[in-house]
């Protein structure tokens, strides 16, 4: 069995200030005391250059919250994943259910955009969920197939080496709903099976995140099934204290998630 290190996500959204995420990035930099579990924290982009300042000789990482798929050229307000590179990134999140919803991006899109920051050197953070609708017209595994099945048309199953998949039910981002550990770890097992059907090694190493209103007093319920590696994390993120205890709690799980 492959030990897939945990990886716990922040996901700042349009939030903060340049002082408040400063104080924010340096809050959880002072905090994160355990290498057990790989840390990463996402602002606004023209906030990157200010948090690099303070993460950028700690053990947190940065990442982006969305990217170009384009290299250059005539994209107005767009930013490349080279861009990212120059300002410390190493992880993009992309195919968020908001920029799938609001924005209109297409798993096609999406995948594109992975392929993209993936030459740049970046890992994506792929995100895929259902909405409730389609949970309760018993579509989920339909849902996640699509959205996997994209990338691997694009790019094949390699392309799942250099990725993180995030599994985000829309109907739990920000509502305060939670999927129950067993049918978060449900769909996670979905996800890791599809991609091991391609390539068993491929689909062993996959991390495999979940990203719906996690909080600290439900992680370690969600990070002890045998798929879940950690989360995508939205509102409590923007609390370092928060954001702290679910990383313990995702550090108090490693070894004793289910075989």
């Amino acid at each position: 069995m492959v030990n897939r290190q945990p990886l716990i996500a922040g996901n700042w959204k349009l939030n903060g200030s340049r002082s408040s995420v400063v104080a924010l990035a340096k809050a959880v930099a002072a905090g994160v005391t355990s290498p057990v579990v790989e840390v990463l924290i996402c602002p606004t982009s023209v906030h990157l250059a200010d948090v690099l300042g303070v993460v950028g000789n700690s053990p947190v990482h940065l990442g982006a919250q969305n990217c170009s798929d384009a290299i250059s050229g005539a994209f107005t307000g767009e930013v490349s994943a080279e861009m990212l590179v120059e300002f410390g990134c190493e992880y993009v999140i992309l195919g968020h259910s908001e920029r799938r919803a609001m924005f209109h991006e297409d798993s096609a899109l999406v995948a594109a955009k992975c392929l993209t920051v993936q030459k740049a050197g970046l890992t994506p953070i792929l995100c895929v969920g259902e909405t409730l609708e389609q949970r309760e017209a018993g579509q989920v595994e339909e849902v996640i197939a699509g959205q996997l099945d994209a990338l691997l048309d694009a790019g094949g199953v390699d392309s799942f080496r250099q990725l993180v998949v995030a599994y985000e039910p829309v109907w739990a981002i920000g509502t305060g709903k939670t999927a129950s550990p067993e049918e978060a770890q449900a769909v996670h097992a979905l996800i890791r099976e599809r991609i091991s059907s391609h390539d068993a090694a491929i689909g062993e190493a996959l991390r495999v995140l979940y990203g719906g209103s996690v909080k600290a007093d439900n992680a370690a319920s969600l990070f002890s099934q045998a798929d879940i590696d950690g989360g995508l994390i939205g509102g409590a993120a923007l609390d370092a204290a928060s954001f702290l205890a679910i990383c313990e709690a995702a550090a108090s799980t490693v070894g004793s998630s289910a075989a």
